[in-house]
């Protein structure tokens, strides 16, 4: 039985390109110091802040408009200039910008910074995308993108955990922390991925390729972004009012509330390669998307009909991260696969804006409703927006060709 677990897992890893490896390890090191966005919320209600739930939502809304507006040019760019000196650039930029953002107290002054930190933090993500399917062969591709996930998640893990024990010693710590591990994964890519042997120049293109010539022309497409859109919409409160109602209206600490985020890491690390690995081509893609929002959704109506304990916290947690491991791979897997090498970075900057557009609407909605009429009506309309939205991917799925 362990000879079998260890060759599986062996298996599921095998095959990848060193850049993806090294790609995924700088990744590691940049999500290991995501430490503000999950308490930013919490950040701005402390007594010491002293703003209210509808005002952090506020916040919390900008950092999604600035990535709506990142998605966008950091796409368009993208396709311009390459993937690598977006990324060099964004991760310096945004590694100096958290810092700044850490010492502002004006309320105006965080807005303007949380919009501008996003812009730069998020234009990252096309381009990124766009490096894993550079280095990356067409048959292992899904699971290149899953290991980038794992790196994510597994430095969200960390960052989660540390940020948990740090934030209950000092908040303007986490920006710091966030800010240096940004840069240093700048240096990284410069030392282990030089521009000199994996730098990818745009070419022309001399004859229609496979893929749409306008990602803003697949209307299929368009309909998986809308349905992305309320999906993120719902996941997002995980991230924000999730953590904020766990702290007040449960009365967990923020040590807890770090290991909970931490849980959701570190399932994701164990079990998201092995189950790419087994499912990754058995059924359409959409099939797994729809079962991965339906679970997201379910979870979010436990919050209601149960009384939560801390036990409890960690089934909610454990439900939402199995559905997050079953539609996220397979999101990347389905928008890829709708992309050649010359629009790449529209097709990344459109997903990326789907869930930028979400990280503005999801948090922002969320607080104010739970601000004016409690948490419970809040999952109501959350678990019910997901399950629906189960519903349209499952419609996707059925009349897919």
């Amino acid at each position: 039985m362990f000879a079998k677990t260890v060759s599986l897992y062996k298996n599921a890893y095998s095959g990848l390109s060193a850049s993806t490896w090294w790609l995924s390890m700088i990744m590691l090191v940049n999500r290991s110091g995501t430490m503000v966005v999950p308490f930013m919320s919490i950040y701005m209600t402390t007594p010491v802040m002293g703003y209210s739930i509808g005002e952090a939502g506020i916040v919390m809304g900008l950092f999604g408009l600035g990535a709506v507006a990142g998605g966008f040019f950091g796409g368009r760019i993208t396709d311009k200039a390459g993937f690598y000196p977006v990324q060099v650039c964004t991760l310096i930029g945004g590694g100096i910008l958290f810092i700044v953002l850490g010492q502002m107290k004006s309320y105006p002054l965080i807005c303007l910074f949380s919009f501008l930190l996003s812009l730069v933090n998020e234009a990252f993500r096309p381009a990124n995308a766009t490096a894993v399917a550079a280095y990356s062969k067409e048959n292992n591709r899904t699971r290149s993108y899953a290991l980038n996930r794992l790196a994510i998640n597994l430095g969200w893990a960390v960052g989660g955990a540390v940020g948990g024990y740090i934030a209950s010693h000092s908040y303007i710590l986490l920006f710091w922390v966030d800010g240096l591990t940004n840069i240093v994964a700048a240096l990284l890519l410069l030392y282990f991925l030089p521009p000199s042997s994996n730098y990818v120049k745009p070419v022309a293109i001399k004859q229609k390729p496979v893929g749409s010539l306008s990602a803003h022309k697949d209307k299929f497409y368009l309909i998986f972004i809308l349905l992305t859109i309320l999906f993120a919409t719902c996941f997002f409160q995980m991230f924000s009012t999730l953590t904020v109602y766990f702290k007040k209206d449960l009365s967990f600490s923020e040590s807890y509330i770090g290991f909970l985020m931490a849980v959701n890491g570190l399932v994701i690390t164990f079990i998201e390669m092995i189950l790419v690995f087994k499912l990754e081509g058995k059924r359409k893609n959409t099939f797994y998307i729809f079962c991965g929002v339906l679970l997201c959704g379910i979870s979010y109506l436990m919050l209601n009909f149960f009384t939560i304990t801390h036990l409890l916290a960690v089934c909610m947690i454990l439900l939402i991260t199995f559905g997050e491991i079953l539609s996220m791979p397979f999101m990347n897997a389905f928008w890829i696969s709708r992309s050649a090498d010359h629009n790449r970075g529209q097709y990344a900057g459109l997903y990326t804006i789907a869930w930028a557009t979400a990280q503005t609407c999801g948090p922002l909605f969320g607080s104010l409703i739970a601000d004016r009429s409690g948490f419970p009506l809040l999952w109501w309309l959350v678990g019910a927006l997901c399950v629906l939205t189960a519903f349209g991917f499952f419609l996707l799925h059925k009349y897919s060709r």
